[in-house]
């Protein structure tokens, strides 16, 4: 049909339009009763669909994430059993509380084996105490030959129990060589002492503000 053709039907009478025109027609009012139903029906429907989707991936990647840990429980139970055996086992260098006088004299002993003098051997006056160990810093001071006080160095190193030497300094003394240094003991803290730290800290916490008072009556 031609245009004109197509300007001459009369919209009140679409019932006697040839087959091309009311097909046309047909076709735009489907359009837009889907566009309608789609606007007022499908987006939130659709909107929602999208929104379990995602939930439905987010729960999929947290159960092979938990299967991948169940799967491999068995080895993360032998790992930390491991853990705690090589935490048992360096606890066992540090001295307890009783042997720390035996330690004392074992750095001492380290220093006269290897035939240095001690020319300062002061141990602080407190500890410093951390969560489950305490440190006990001692000040010392060696005269000697240089192989005699590396080796002293070396066998600080080689004791049962834990001891660094820090703030080393070498310098030239009257009978070969000083060494200046801060000898670091350790040793864990017992049970009781353990207990007391807790408490000491829960006591110095600060405590909730509660609710304020309620004015006296008059």
């Amino acid at each position: 049909m031609t245009l004109d053709e197509l300007k001459r039907l009369d919209p009140k009478k679409i019932g006697s339009w040839p087959v091309l025109p009311k097909l046309g027609v047909l076709l735009l009012v489907l359009i837009a009763i889907i566009g309608l139903a789609y606007y007022l029906l499908w987006a939130d429907q659709l909107a929602q669909i999208e929104s379990e989707r995602g939930k439905t991936e987010q729960l999929k990647a947290t159960f092979l994430d938990k299967k991948k840990v169940s799967v491999n429980l068995p080895a993360y139970r032998k790992q930390l059993d491991d853990i705690e055996k090589q935490f048992g086992a360096l606890l066992k260098q540090l001295p307890g509380k009783s042997e720390m006088d035996a330690l004392l004299t074992d750095i001492n002993q380290a220093g006269l084996g290897r035939g240095l003098q001690f020319e300062l051997f002061k141990p602080a006056a407190s500890e410093s105490v951390k969560e489950f160990y305490a440190e006990l810093p001692i000040t010392i001071r060696v005269t000697g030959n240089y192989h005699d006080i590396g080796a002293f160095a070396g066998d600080i190193g080689k004791l049962s129990r834990i001891v660094t030497l820090n703030d080393i300094s070498v310098g030239a003394a009257k009978d070969g060589l000083a060494m200046d240094a801060t000898a670091m003991t350790y040793r864990y803290l017992d049970e009781a002492e353990v207990a007391e730290k807790r408490r000491a800290a829960a006591a110095a916490a600060p405590k909730k503000a509660g609710p304020p008072a309620a004015p006296a009556k008059k």
